[in-house]
Protein backbone atom coordinates (compact mmCIF):
# COMPACT_ATOMS: atom_id res chain seq x y z
CA UNK A 1 0.00 0.00 0.00
CA UNK A 2 2.64 2.51 0.59
CA UNK A 3 4.17 2.09 -2.90
CA UNK A 4 0.62 2.96 -4.00
CA UNK A 5 0.52 5.69 -2.01
CA UNK A 6 4.05 6.66 -3.15
CA UNK A 7 3.50 6.05 -7.16
CA UNK A 8 0.19 7.62 -6.90
CA UNK A 9 1.87 10.74 -5.08
CA UNK A 10 4.50 11.23 -8.09
CA UNK A 11 2.14 11.17 -10.68
CA UNK A 12 -0.06 14.10 -9.60
CA UNK A 13 2.92 15.79 -8.31
CA UNK A 14 3.80 18.82 -9.89
CA UNK A 15 6.16 16.55 -12.17
CA UNK A 16 3.95 14.92 -13.98
CA UNK A 17 0.36 15.67 -14.01
CA UNK A 18 0.50 18.74 -11.62
CA UNK A 19 -2.51 17.99 -9.58
CA UNK A 20 -1.93 19.30 -6.07
CA UNK A 21 -0.85 22.88 -6.28
CA UNK A 22 2.49 23.51 -3.82
CA UNK A 23 3.45 20.40 -2.54
CA UNK A 24 4.64 22.20 0.53
CA UNK A 25 1.33 23.01 1.73
CA UNK A 26 -0.15 19.56 1.51
CA UNK A 27 3.10 18.45 3.05
CA UNK A 28 2.47 20.53 5.64
CA UNK A 29 -0.77 18.84 6.29
CA UNK A 30 0.25 15.49 5.60
CA UNK A 31 2.99 15.56 8.45
CA UNK A 32 0.19 15.60 10.79
CA UNK A 33 -0.25 11.51 9.47
CA UNK A 34 3.53 11.26 11.30
CA UNK A 35 2.41 13.19 14.26
CA UNK A 36 -0.60 10.85 14.87
CA UNK A 37 2.07 7.85 14.37
CA UNK A 38 4.54 9.18 16.71
CA UNK A 39 2.01 9.76 19.61
CA UNK A 40 0.62 6.11 19.22
CA UNK A 41 3.97 4.57 19.48
CA UNK A 42 4.56 6.74 22.43
CA UNK A 43 1.37 5.24 24.19
CA UNK A 44 3.61 2.24 23.57
CA UNK A 45 6.13 3.10 25.59
CA UNK A 46 5.49 2.05 29.29
CA UNK A 47 8.74 1.75 31.44
CA UNK A 48 7.49 -2.21 31.83
CA UNK A 49 8.24 -2.52 27.98
CA UNK A 50 11.47 -0.60 27.89
CA UNK A 51 12.64 -3.08 30.46
CA UNK A 52 11.70 -5.97 28.47
CA UNK A 53 12.57 -4.87 25.43
CA UNK A 54 16.36 -3.44 26.17
CA UNK A 55 18.33 -5.13 24.62
CA UNK A 56 16.24 -4.64 21.13
CA UNK A 57 16.14 -1.12 21.82
CA UNK A 58 19.57 0.13 23.72
CA UNK A 59 21.47 -2.76 22.50
CA UNK A 60 20.49 -3.85 18.18
CA UNK A 61 19.18 0.45 17.98
CA UNK A 62 22.38 1.50 19.48
CA UNK A 63 24.45 -0.66 17.25
CA UNK A 64 22.57 -0.57 14.04
CA UNK A 65 22.64 3.91 14.29
CA UNK A 66 26.26 4.13 14.85
CA UNK A 67 27.27 1.33 12.58
CA UNK A 68 24.61 2.44 10.14
CA UNK A 69 26.02 6.22 10.48
CA UNK A 70 29.65 5.02 10.63
CA UNK A 71 29.54 3.50 6.91
CA UNK A 72 26.97 5.88 5.31
CA UNK A 73 29.75 8.54 6.37
CA UNK A 74 32.68 6.99 5.44
CA UNK A 75 30.91 6.72 1.78
CA UNK A 76 29.85 9.98 1.89
CA UNK A 77 33.55 11.19 2.51
CA UNK A 78 35.29 8.67 0.09
CA UNK A 79 32.42 10.39 -2.51
CA UNK A 80 34.19 13.34 -1.81
CA UNK A 81 32.23 15.19 1.01
CA UNK A 82 33.02 17.41 3.34
CA UNK A 83 33.79 15.99 7.04
CA UNK A 84 30.92 17.45 8.36
CA UNK A 85 28.46 17.17 5.58
CA UNK A 86 29.59 13.16 5.59
CA UNK A 87 29.18 13.27 9.39
CA UNK A 88 25.51 14.59 9.14
CA UNK A 89 24.19 12.49 5.71
CA UNK A 90 25.61 9.62 7.86
CA UNK A 91 23.48 10.40 11.17
CA UNK A 92 20.11 11.42 9.02
CA UNK A 93 20.18 8.28 6.44
CA UNK A 94 21.28 6.17 9.29
CA UNK A 95 17.22 6.71 10.18
CA UNK A 96 14.57 4.38 9.02
CA UNK A 97 10.78 4.82 8.41
CA UNK A 98 9.35 4.24 11.35
CA UNK A 99 5.94 4.41 9.18
CA UNK A 100 6.73 2.42 5.84
CA UNK A 101 8.21 -0.58 8.70
CA UNK A 102 5.57 -1.41 10.66
CA UNK A 103 3.14 -0.83 8.22
CA UNK A 104 4.64 -4.00 6.29
CA UNK A 105 4.90 -6.02 9.00
CA UNK A 106 1.77 -5.43 9.84
CA UNK A 107 0.57 -6.44 6.45
CA UNK A 108 2.69 -9.31 6.58
CA UNK A 109 1.72 -10.50 9.80
CA UNK A 110 5.29 -9.65 11.13
CA UNK A 111 4.50 -7.55 13.96
CA UNK A 112 3.96 -9.30 16.83
CA UNK A 113 7.00 -12.00 16.64
CA UNK A 114 10.59 -11.86 17.41
CA UNK A 115 11.36 -10.15 14.06
CA UNK A 116 8.56 -7.59 14.63
CA UNK A 117 9.66 -6.82 17.91
CA UNK A 118 13.65 -6.09 17.17
CA UNK A 119 12.62 -3.87 14.07
CA UNK A 120 10.13 -2.07 16.46
CA UNK A 121 13.14 -1.56 19.45
CA UNK A 122 15.41 -0.27 16.79
CA UNK A 123 12.70 2.33 15.47
CA UNK A 124 12.17 3.35 18.67
CA UNK A 125 15.84 3.79 19.57
CA UNK A 126 16.23 5.95 16.43
CA UNK A 127 13.13 7.96 17.40
CA UNK A 128 14.13 8.56 20.58
CA UNK A 129 17.55 9.42 19.11
CA UNK A 130 16.28 12.38 16.73
CA UNK A 131 15.59 14.63 19.62
CA UNK A 132 19.68 14.97 20.41
CA UNK A 133 19.96 15.03 16.75
CA UNK A 134 18.10 18.62 16.17
CA UNK A 135 20.60 19.66 19.28
CA UNK A 136 23.70 18.17 17.78
CA UNK A 137 22.86 18.88 13.30
CA UNK A 138 23.19 22.62 14.01
CA UNK A 139 26.64 22.49 15.65
CA UNK A 140 28.28 21.13 12.43
CA UNK A 141 27.60 24.71 11.06
CA UNK A 142 30.38 26.13 9.16
CA UNK A 143 31.99 28.95 10.96
CA UNK A 144 30.30 32.33 10.59
CA UNK A 145 27.13 30.35 9.21
CA UNK A 146 23.87 31.50 10.38
CA UNK A 147 21.78 29.07 12.66
CA UNK A 148 17.84 28.94 11.81
CA UNK A 149 15.82 30.65 15.04
CA UNK A 150 14.28 28.52 17.34
CA UNK A 151 10.90 28.93 16.47
CA UNK A 152 8.81 30.13 13.58
CA UNK A 153 8.09 34.00 14.33
CA UNK A 154 4.93 34.28 17.29
CA UNK A 155 6.07 34.01 21.15
CA UNK A 156 9.57 33.43 20.48
CA UNK A 157 10.24 35.86 17.91
CA UNK A 158 12.38 38.86 20.26
CA UNK A 159 13.86 36.59 22.62
CA UNK A 160 17.32 36.01 23.05
CA UNK A 161 18.88 32.42 22.42
CA UNK A 162 18.53 32.12 26.36
CA UNK A 163 15.10 33.04 26.30
CA UNK A 164 14.07 30.34 23.43
CA UNK A 165 15.86 27.56 25.09
CA UNK A 166 14.06 28.11 28.76
CA UNK A 167 10.73 28.34 26.52
CA UNK A 168 11.75 24.72 25.01
CA UNK A 169 12.19 23.27 28.39
CA UNK A 170 9.17 24.89 29.46
CA UNK A 171 6.83 23.66 27.40
CA UNK A 172 8.26 20.16 27.21
CA UNK A 173 7.54 20.27 31.20
CA UNK A 174 4.08 21.66 30.52
CA UNK A 175 3.29 18.63 28.37
CA UNK A 176 5.00 16.01 31.18
CA UNK A 177 3.13 17.69 34.10
CA UNK A 178 -0.01 18.29 32.22
CA UNK A 179 -0.13 14.81 30.66
CA UNK A 180 0.49 13.30 34.15
CA UNK A 181 -1.50 15.52 36.17
CA UNK A 182 -4.46 17.16 33.70
CA UNK A 183 -5.31 14.45 31.25
CA UNK A 184 -6.60 12.14 33.43
CA UNK A 185 -9.73 13.97 35.59
CA UNK A 186 -10.31 16.13 32.30
CA UNK A 187 -10.91 12.66 30.41
CA UNK A 188 -12.28 10.68 33.35
CA UNK A 189 -15.23 13.24 33.35
CA UNK A 190 -15.81 13.02 29.32
CA UNK A 191 -15.85 9.25 29.98
CA UNK A 192 -18.48 9.81 32.46
CA UNK A 193 -20.83 11.58 29.65
CA UNK A 194 -20.28 8.47 27.80
CA UNK A 195 -20.21 10.34 24.39
CA UNK A 196 -17.64 8.32 22.70
CA UNK A 197 -17.78 11.24 19.51
CA UNK A 198 -16.52 13.76 22.60
CA UNK A 199 -14.01 11.25 23.55
CA UNK A 200 -12.50 10.78 19.81
CA UNK A 201 -12.69 14.91 19.14
CA UNK A 202 -11.25 15.42 22.65
CA UNK A 203 -8.15 12.90 22.16
CA UNK A 204 -7.51 14.47 18.70
CA UNK A 205 -7.48 18.05 20.49
CA UNK A 206 -4.94 16.78 22.94
CA UNK A 207 -2.58 15.39 19.94
CA UNK A 208 -2.99 18.90 17.87
CA UNK A 209 -2.52 21.30 20.82
CA UNK A 210 0.93 19.44 21.87
CA UNK A 211 1.80 19.22 18.11
CA UNK A 212 0.84 23.40 18.13
CA UNK A 213 2.80 24.51 20.98
CA UNK A 214 5.99 22.18 20.07
CA UNK A 215 5.97 23.95 17.03
CA UNK A 216 5.24 27.59 18.78
CA UNK A 217 8.48 26.98 20.74
CA UNK A 218 10.22 25.28 17.56
CA UNK A 219 10.35 22.33 18.15
CA UNK A 220 9.45 19.27 15.83
CA UNK A 221 5.41 18.21 16.53
CA UNK A 222 6.05 14.43 16.41
CA UNK A 223 8.45 14.16 18.87
CA UNK A 224 6.19 16.54 21.36
CA UNK A 225 3.21 14.08 19.81
CA UNK A 226 5.66 11.32 20.96
CA UNK A 227 6.52 12.51 24.22
CA UNK A 228 2.65 12.91 25.46
CA UNK A 229 1.87 9.89 24.27
CA UNK A 230 4.84 8.29 26.79
CA UNK A 231 3.48 10.48 29.43
CA UNK A 232 -0.04 8.56 29.00
CA UNK A 233 1.01 5.42 28.11
CA UNK A 234 0.34 4.46 32.26
CA UNK A 235 -3.28 5.95 31.72
CA UNK A 236 -6.01 3.88 32.38
CA UNK A 237 -7.50 5.34 29.14
CA UNK A 238 -4.65 4.50 27.29
CA UNK A 239 -6.25 1.61 24.96
CA UNK A 240 -9.43 3.92 24.29
CA UNK A 241 -7.16 6.80 23.24
CA UNK A 242 -5.16 4.13 20.54
CA UNK A 243 -8.54 2.91 19.20
CA UNK A 244 -10.14 6.80 18.49
CA UNK A 245 -7.14 7.63 16.65
CA UNK A 246 -6.09 4.52 15.30
CA UNK A 247 -8.47 5.46 11.47
CA UNK A 248 -7.18 8.68 11.50
CA UNK A 249 -3.68 7.75 11.53
CA UNK A 250 -4.12 5.21 8.26
CA UNK A 251 -5.77 8.12 6.45
CA UNK A 252 -3.11 11.11 7.54
CA UNK A 253 0.22 8.09 6.70
CA UNK A 254 -1.57 7.41 3.48
CA UNK A 255 -1.74 11.51 2.81
CA UNK A 256 1.77 11.52 3.98
CA UNK A 257 3.16 9.14 1.53
CA UNK A 258 1.20 10.80 -1.66
CA UNK A 259 2.63 14.01 -0.67
CA UNK A 260 6.34 12.73 -0.60
CA UNK A 261 6.07 11.15 -4.11
CA UNK A 262 4.39 14.58 -4.85
CA UNK A 263 7.59 16.21 -3.99
CA UNK A 264 10.43 13.66 -6.03
CA UNK A 265 11.86 16.12 -7.83
CA UNK A 266 12.33 14.32 -11.52
CA UNK A 267 14.32 16.97 -13.23
CA UNK A 268 17.30 15.99 -10.78
CA UNK A 269 16.58 12.41 -11.15
CA UNK A 270 16.86 12.71 -14.96
CA UNK A 271 19.59 14.86 -15.36
CA UNK A 272 21.57 12.59 -12.72
CA UNK A 273 20.03 9.04 -12.75
CA UNK A 274 23.23 7.25 -12.26
CA UNK A 275 24.51 9.11 -9.38
CA UNK A 276 20.90 9.18 -7.76
CA UNK A 277 19.97 5.30 -8.22
CA UNK A 278 23.44 4.15 -7.22
CA UNK A 279 23.45 6.32 -4.18
CA UNK A 280 19.31 4.67 -3.48
CA UNK A 281 20.66 1.44 -3.86
CA UNK A 282 23.96 1.88 -2.10
CA UNK A 283 22.33 3.18 0.83
CA UNK A 284 19.73 0.00 1.14
CA UNK A 285 22.88 -2.09 0.61
CA UNK A 286 25.16 -1.05 3.26
CA UNK A 287 22.23 -0.41 6.19
CA UNK A 288 20.87 -3.48 5.15
CA UNK A 289 24.78 -5.50 5.64
CA UNK A 290 25.16 -3.25 8.67
CA UNK A 291 21.90 -4.19 10.42
CA UNK A 292 22.55 -7.94 9.48
CA UNK A 293 26.29 -8.04 10.99
CA UNK A 294 24.59 -6.12 14.60
CA UNK A 295 21.49 -9.04 14.52
CA UNK A 296 23.90 -11.93 14.01
CA UNK A 297 26.15 -10.31 17.12
CA UNK A 298 22.82 -10.40 19.33
CA UNK A 299 22.70 -13.44 18.70
CA UNK A 300 19.61 -13.60 16.21
CA UNK A 301 19.44 -16.38 13.63
CA UNK A 302 20.69 -15.76 10.31
CA UNK A 303 16.67 -15.73 8.74
CA UNK A 304 15.43 -13.39 11.32
CA UNK A 305 18.58 -10.78 10.80
CA UNK A 306 18.35 -10.83 7.40
CA UNK A 307 14.63 -10.12 7.50
CA UNK A 308 15.69 -7.48 9.87
CA UNK A 309 17.93 -6.26 7.89
CA UNK A 310 16.11 -5.66 4.84
CA UNK A 311 12.95 -4.52 6.47
CA UNK A 312 15.05 -1.23 8.22
CA UNK A 313 17.00 -0.73 5.06
CA UNK A 314 15.29 2.24 3.47
CA UNK A 315 15.65 6.37 4.83
CA UNK A 316 13.05 7.34 7.54
CA UNK A 317 10.25 10.11 7.18
CA UNK A 318 12.49 12.51 9.67
CA UNK A 319 15.16 12.12 7.00
CA UNK A 320 13.16 15.10 5.27
CA UNK A 321 12.95 16.94 8.19
CA UNK A 322 15.98 16.75 9.25
CA UNK A 323 17.93 17.50 5.72
CA UNK A 324 15.24 20.68 5.53
CA UNK A 325 16.50 21.31 8.87
CA UNK A 326 20.65 20.71 8.17
CA UNK A 327 20.32 23.00 5.31
CA UNK A 328 18.99 26.14 7.16
CA UNK A 329 21.46 25.49 9.59
CA UNK A 330 24.12 26.36 6.68
CA UNK A 331 25.59 22.54 7.40
CA UNK A 332 24.38 21.10 4.11
CA UNK A 333 24.20 23.10 0.85
CA UNK A 334 20.86 22.88 -1.13
CA UNK A 335 21.89 21.02 -3.90
CA UNK A 336 23.58 18.50 -1.87
CA UNK A 337 20.19 18.46 0.14
CA UNK A 338 18.43 18.23 -3.25
CA UNK A 339 20.27 15.05 -3.96
CA UNK A 340 20.18 13.20 -0.95
CA UNK A 341 16.03 13.67 -0.54
CA UNK A 342 16.00 12.07 -3.92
Amino acid sequence: SVLGYLIAGALVGPYLLNLVGEAGDVMRFAEFGVVILLFLIGLEVRPALLWEMRTSIFGLGLAQLLGSAVAIGAVAALLGADPRVAIAVGLILALSSTAIVLQNLEEKGLRQGPVGQAAFGVLLFQDLAVIPLFALLPLMAASGAVVPESGHGGVLAGLPQWGQVLASLGAVAGVVVGGRYLTRPIFRFIAAARLREIFTASALLLVVAVAALMEMVGLSPALGAFLAGVVLAESEFRRELETDIEPFRGLLLGLFFITVGAGLNFGLIAARPVLIVSLAVGLMVVKALVMWGVGLVFRRNRKDAATIAVALAQGGEFAFVLLGFVQSARVMAAEEVGIATA
